[in-house]
C-alpha cells in the first residue's frame, strides 16, 4: 500500500517488523535511530544511563554530544559538568563538540550526521530542524536517549501525517521565518498538533536550504513533531558543497562525500502518490508577506504594517539562535545596517548558530559591519534565546527577536514583552528603535492568506488479529466513564500541589486523580472504570503523575479522541495503556451532549479487544490503533526502565 515520506523513513530504522509489514500511521514501532543528540542536558543522562544497568554505550556512532546551552557560564560547577560530560564520551568514544563550537542543531548538521532518508533524535524540543536536511527529526526525552545509548533503540508512535503544499515563489526581502510565522499564524487552532508535517510542491525548490531550517525549526512551535523536505536538487547541492568543505578541511573519513550523493541520486525515498495524509494544507508563497509575532505569543500574528502603525519601541534586539543564526540571516541583517548605527538606546545581541558560521561572516565583512555599528557580540551558543547569560530582558523592557519562541519571561523577566521576525526587520528595528521594516519592504502589502486546509477521513484500514503476546490481556472489560473535556490538562488530572512533592504513596495520588478537573469524580468512579476522554487529553506540563495517578486510582486505561504527545509517553513509561478511538468520543460527544455532568457514569459494561483493535457493547464496535509487540511489552514489563533492563538483561545473555 501506498506511504508517505515519513512512514518509509520511519520503517527503515524499525525493528522486528515481520515480512511484508509496512509501518503505518499511529503504529507504535521499536526504531534503532541513525544519531541521538544530547547537549548540556547529557549530564542528566548519563545518571539514568547508569541507572538503567548499562555500563557501555551499545553503539559508540549513535550519540553525538554538544555543549551549547549555558556556555557563558564560566563558574566552577558548570565547568565542572563540562569536564564530567566530555570524559564521559572520552571515555564511550563518543563524538562529542565542546562549547562554543555552536548550537547542537547547526553543529551536528554541519558535521554531516544528519543525511538524507535518516531518522535523527535529539533530547531538544527544535530536532524537528533535521528535517530541512531530508531526515526525520524528532525529540526524545532523556529517558529515551539514555535507552539508545544503552541498547540502540527507543519507541515511537508514529504520528499522522500531514502534508503542506507550497507553491510560488517568495517575493524579494520575504523570509523563511515569514513563511512559518504566517503558517503559524493562520493554522492556530492545533492543525497540525502532535502530527508529522511533509513539505511538498513546486515552491519548496524555491527554498534554501538556510530557509528550510528555519522552517523545519519551528514547526515545533506550530505543534507539530516533525516538519521533513524532501531530498531534491537544491539539497543535493547543498551536500557537494558540504563534501568540498571536508575535502578542504582534510577529513579523513568524511561523512558526505560525492559518492554517497550520487547513492542519494539513486535511492532517496519519495512519498507516494496516492499516499493517505490526514490533512492538505496548500500555501502560496507569493502571498507572504513579512510579519511579526506577539507578544509573548508564537501565534498571534500582526503584518508588518500593522505592528509599524502601533510604533511599538524597544529596548534589545537579538539576532542568534538555531533558528536564524546562520550566515544567510546575518548577511541580511548585516545589509539592512550597513553604514548606519544602531540605536543607542537598543541593545543589539549577535551570536552565530556555530564557529563555522561566525568564520564565514568575519570573513565576507558581514561581522564587522554589525560590530562597528554597535553590536553586542555573544560565543556561539544558545544564551538569551533560553534566558542564560548576558543580555536577558528586564522588568518592562520590549525585545525583538530573531529566535523561536516569545514565551512569557523566557529571555528574562516576565514582566517583559517580546516580538519575534526575521532577521531583517530585527536589524532595521534596532536601528529605529521601535518594531519596523528594513526599506526594501516598504513597498510590499500585506496578503490575505486563504485557509486552505482539507481533512481527509482516514481510510479503512483492515487491521489483521494482533499477536497478543504472553503477559498481556486478550481483552478487559470495564464501564465506561466519560469526562467530555477536550484538551483536559495535567493540573486538572493531577494538582500542582502534588506535582513537586516527592514520594507521595501510590494510595494518595489514587485519591487525588482528576479532583481539579470534577471534585465528583472520586464518589462516581469505581475500580476497573475505563475512562473516556475528549480531544488532547492530557495536555499541559510533562508530570508523569497525571497518568500515574489515574493508573493507582484503578483506572484499567484511558481511551480518547488524541492526546497530548508527553501524556502518551508518560503513560507507557509507566506501563498504562491508552487509546486513540476518535469515534467512540465523537458518539459519546454526541450522545451525551445534553449532559451538565463533568464525570458521566453512561452504565455501558464495554469489552476491549486488543487481539481484534476494538471495543465493544451491545452491538456497537469502534475501532483502534493496534497495540503491537512495543506497547504490550511497555506494559508486560511495568514500564520503560524495565524494558531497557530486559533488553540489557537479554544483551548480556546472548
Amino acid at each position: 500500500m501506498a506511504q508517505t515520506l515519513v512512514e518509509k523513513i520511519v520503517e527503515k530504522y524499525t525493528i522486528g517488523l515481520k515480512p511484508g509489514q509496512q509501518v503505518r500511521a499511529q503504529d507504535f514501532v521499536s526504531v534503532k535511530p541513525a544519531h541521538v543528540m544530547t547537549h548540556d542536558n547529557t549530564g542528566a543522562v548519563i545518571p539514568k544511563f547508569k541507572q538503567m544497568g548499562a555500563t557501555r554505550v551499545f553503539d559508540p556512532s549513535q550519540p553525538v554530544i554538544a555543549l551549547d546551552h549555558d556556555v557563558q557560564n564560566r563558574d566552577a560547577e558548570n565547568l565542572a559538568k563540562y569536564a564530567k560530560i566530555e570524559a564521559f564520551c572520552k571515555e564511550q568514544g563518543l563524538a562529542f563538540f565542546p562549547a562554543r563550537r555552536g548550537i547542537a542543531h547547526q553543529v551536528i548538521s554541519e558535521e554531516g550526521f544528519v543525511l538524507p532518508g535518516t531518522l535523527v533524535v535529539g533530547s531538544d524540543s527544535h530536532s524537528n530542524i533535521y528535517g530541512a536536511l531530508g531526515a526525520v527529526g524528532t525529540s526524545v526525552v532523556r529517558t529515551d536517549a539514555a535507552a539508545i545509548w544503552a541498547t540502540g533503540e527507543t519507541w515511537w508512535q508514529v504520528p499522522d501525517v500531514v502534508k503542506v503544499t507550497f507553491t510560488g515563489k517568495l517575493a524579494p526581502g520575504v523570509t523563511g521565518k515569514d513563511v512559518i510565522l504566517t503558517l503559524i499564524g493562520v493554522y492556530n487552532q492545533d492543525e497540525v498538533l502532535n502530527c508529522a508535517v511533509e513539505f511538498r510542491g513546486e515552491g519548496v525548490a524555491n527554498l534554501s536550504i538556510s530557509q528550510r531550517q528555519t522552517i523545519a525549526n519551528m514547526t515545533t512551535e506550530w505543534g507539530a513533531l516533525v516538519g521533513l523536505f524532501p531530498y531534491d536538487e537544491v539539497l543535493r547541492e547543498y551536500l557537494l558543497k558540504r563534501a568540498e568543505h571536508y575535502a578542504r578541511r582534510g577529513d579523513a573519513h568524511p561523512r558526505i562525500t560525492p559518492e554517497l550523493v550520487a547513492e542519494f541520486d539513486r535511492t532517496a525515498l519519495k512519498a507516494d502518490p496516492d499516499a493517505y495524509y490526514a490533512k492538505e494544507i496548500v500555501l502560496d508563497l507569493e502571498q507572504v508577506t513579512p510579519s511579526v509575532a506577539g507578544p509573548n505569543e508564537v501565534k498571534i500574528m500582526l503584518s508588518l504594517p500593522q505592528i509599524e502603525e502601533r510604533e511599538v519601541k524597544i529596548n534589545k534586539a537579538y539576532l542568534l539562535s538555531c533558528v536564524n543564526g546562520r550566515l544567510d540571516d546575518i548577511r541580511e541583517a548585516a545589509e539592512v545596517i550597513q553604514g548606519r548605527k544602531i540605536s543607542p538606546e537598543v541593545g543589539f545581541y549577535l551570536a552565530a548558530a556555530s564557529s563555522e558560521i561566525e568564520e564565514q561572516a568575519r570573513a565576507l565583512g558581514y561581522w564587522d559591519t554589525l560590530v562597528e555599528a554597535g553590536a553586542r557580540t555573544l560565543p556561539p551558543g544558545c544564551g538569551p534565546c533560553i534566558g542564560l547569560g548576558e543580555g536577558l530582558l528586564e522588568a518592562g523592557e520590549v525585545g525583538i527577536s530573531a529566535t523561536n519562541r516569545n514565551f512569557k519571561g523566557r529571555m528574562g523577566s516576565t514582566q517583559a514583552s517580546v516580538y519575534l521576525s526575521s532577521p531583517g526587520v530585527v536589524a532595521a528595528s534596532a536601528i529605529a528603535g521601535k518594531i519596523t521594516g528594513p526599506r526594501n519592504l516598504e513597498g510590499l502589502q500585506p496578503q490575505d492568506i486563504l485557509y486552505n486546509l482539507v481533512e481527509n477521513p482516514a481510510p479503512a484500514r483492515a487491521v489483521a488479529a494482533v499477536e497478543i503476546l504472553p503477559g498481556f490481556p486478550r481483552q478487559l472489560t470495564g464501564g465506561l466513564l466519560f469526562a467530555p473535556k477536550d484538551n483536559m490538562n495535567t493540573d486538572a488530572i493531577y494538582g500542582k500541589e502534588y506535582t513537586y512533592r516527592d514520594n507521595v504513596p501510590p494510595d494518595v495520588m489514587a485519591k487525588v486523580a482528576m479532583l481539579n478537573y470534577d471534585p465528583e469524580f472520586q464518589n462516581i468512579a469505581r475500580e476497573g472504570d475505563i475512562l473516556v476522554g475528549g480531544w488532547n487529553f492530557g495536555t499541559g506540563s510533562s508530570r508523569e503523575q497525571a497518568a500515574t495517578a489515574l493508573k493507582y486510582r484503578g483506572i484499567q486505561l484511558v481511551v480518547a479522541g488524541s492526546y497530548s504527545q508527553i501524556f502518551k509517553r508518560n503513560a507507557f513509561n509507566n506501563g498504562y495503556i491508552v487509546l486513540e478511538c476518535p469515534g467512540l468520543v465523537r458518539a459519546f460527544k454526541e450522545g451525551y451532549a445534553g449532559e451538565k455532568a463533568l464525570t458521566i457514569q453512561t452504565g455501558i459494561e464495554a469489552t476491549v479487544d486488543f487481539e481484534k483493535s476494538e471495543i465493544s457493547w451491545d452491538g456497537q464496535r469502534f475501532s483502534f490503533s493496534p497495540l503491537g509487540r512495543v506497547a504490550q511489552e511497555l506494559v508486560i514489563l511495568g514500564g520503560f526502565e524495565n524494558f531497557i533492563q530486559e533488553r540489557i538483561r537479554q544483551s548480556l545473555v546472548s
